[in-house]
């Protein structure tokens, strides 16, 4: 009842359905009991949700994320999960059912498989299978009891190479956001790939990324998402399967060339795996990993535990650490102040490196100006004057995107300051600044869960950057 339709768009049949699941044939392709894809009624999931209760939500970030997933159960009893969209996400409700409508065609045993929408007044809402134990993230970075066992991240590691060989050979070659969170374990413990992320993150009919954190880095310099954004984001969660610790895209290359790989692995899973197994892990990224396999026969829900992981902040934060867990923004100002340019002092981006010639002047003016509008306050002005100094300098600087990522965040603009962050990263890959202005913007973006991760991952940086650098 007054649930949006255009007869322009076919929902899929079941004869439609019946026929992928035999085209995926074999034992990974079947599906069982997977619900025909449908449109809802605003009332039927405003019942199942009852009345979108904050306590069914079960999004990593809790009502601060920007678009929410409710758990929910229907009439039959039967359990999903729904996501429900901001206001303003897809104003065009006809682009909104096609985009369904195409990854509701979808039917595999490894996907989270998308059963419903529903486009009813301003509301843009899908309706999934609900996965009742958890994301990878908090078993494999936030596990309590015992950590995710080598075998259980092979079969993650093959279990999703699956879902996405069958999503690119359905002709859905796009995976938006593809990270540790977007993967989830079924009631057998089985891990599975949320058919959320096949649906193109929009903002006013435009795609974009909804989390900068786990961005490949082609689209930090095109604004893109490509079909080969995934390889890359599956060889950073393969990466994550080894260390056990997030890495992030930026960084993923670096790690891998310039590291044994055996150097990188988990120190929780010593004694569980032969060496070569670990090597074999990295080489295949792009290939099958089902000859890593050796205990198929042992259940998911066996190994995995099913362990719910909390998340705790380090013990020893440096001041700048502890300004950016309380969110003291003035407390930040007056550290990165005081710090200056001194973090940077022997790198080859030092202005002085450069020939001497009116572009250095002007370089040199645009840095002044920037630095003091950066000073008083004048957070507008120096997003301006630092935009004009990155595009002089011939080699970019991390204080600059650092200084910059901060007057992004108080002048409201979160997603920018994330991006600032992640490029000062890139500048100096191991500079806890940049890990603590991330998180920053994370928190800013009510993603708290993945601050907090950044927290950590600077207050580590934090001991081996001091240890360095202490004369």
């Amino acid at each position: 009842m007054g649930c949006f339709y255009s007869r322009s768009i076919h929902l899929p049949s079941p004869d439609d359905l019946s026929k992928l699941h035999s085209e995926n044939g074999g034992e990974c392709g079947q599906v069982q009991q997977a619900p025909a894809f449908k449109e809802y009624s605003l009332s039927e999931l405003r019942k199942a949700t009852n009345g979108f209760c904050t306590d069914l939500i079960v999004s990593e970030s809790g009502e601060k994320a920007p678009n929410v997933v409710y758990r929910g159960i229907l009439d039959n009893n039967h359990l999903v999960a729904v996501k429900r969209f901001s206001k303003l996400a897809w104003p065009d409700a006809q682009q909104f059912v096609v985009e369904a409508v195409g990854v509701g065609k979808l039917r595999h045993r490894r996907l989270v498989n998308l059963i419903g929408c529903c486009t009813e007044g301003d509301e843009r809402l899908l309706v999934a299978e609900y996965m009742p134990n958890d994301t990878l993230s908090k078993h494999l970075f936030h596990w309590d009891k015992q950590p995710l066992a080598w075998e259980m991240r092979v079969r993650v590691a093959h279990y999703i190479a699956q879902a996405l060989d069958y999503c690119n050979t359905a002709n859905q070659k796009i995976y938006h956001d593809f990270n540790a969170y977007r993967i989830l374990f079924d009631e057998d413990g089985d891990p599975c790939l949320s058919s959320f992320g096949l649906m193109k993150n929009s903002r006013d009919g435009k795609s974009y990324s909804t989390n900068l954190a786990y961005t490949p880095p082609e689209f930090l310099r095109t604004g893109r998402v490509i079909p080969e954004s995934v390889i890359y984001s599956y060889g950073t969660v393969l990466l994550g399967l080894l260390s056990g610790k997030h890495i992030p895209p930026s960084r993923a290359l670096d790690i891998i060339r310039g590291n044994n790989v055996l150097m990188l692995m988990d120190s929780s899973l010593e004694g569980q795996y032969a060496s070569n197994d670990a090597t074999n892990l990295v080489e295949l990224a792009s290939k099958s990993v089902a000859p890593l396999q050796k205990q198929k026969e042992v259940a998911s829900y066996i190994l995995m535990g099913l362990s719910k992981g909390t998340v705790t902040l380090p013990t020893v934060l440096s001041p700048l650490g502890k300004a950016c867990a309380r969110m003291d923004l003035t407390a930040v100002h007056d550290i990165l102040l005081k710090t200056g340019y001194r973090d940077e002092e022997g790198a080859e981006n030092e202005l002085s490196f450069q020939e001497w010639t009116q572009q250095v002047q002007d370089i040199l003016n645009t840095k002044k100006f920037g630095d003091i509008a950066f000073r008083d306050s004048d957070f507008k002005n120096a997003i301006e004057y630092y935009s004009k100094l990155v595009n002089l300098m011939s080699i970019p600087s991390a204080t600059v995107f650092a200084r910059r990522a901060f007057s992004c965040l108080m002048s409201g603009q979160a997603e920018l300051a994330l991006r600032d962050a992640m490029q000062a990263q890139v500048c100096i890959p191991e500079w806890p600044t940049a890990f603590y202005l991330q998180a920053l913007a994370l928190s800013k973006l009510g993603m708290e869960t993945d601050a907090k991760d950044m927290l950590n991952d600077g207050a580590v940086l934090e001991v081996k950057w001091q240890s360095r650098y202490k004369f």
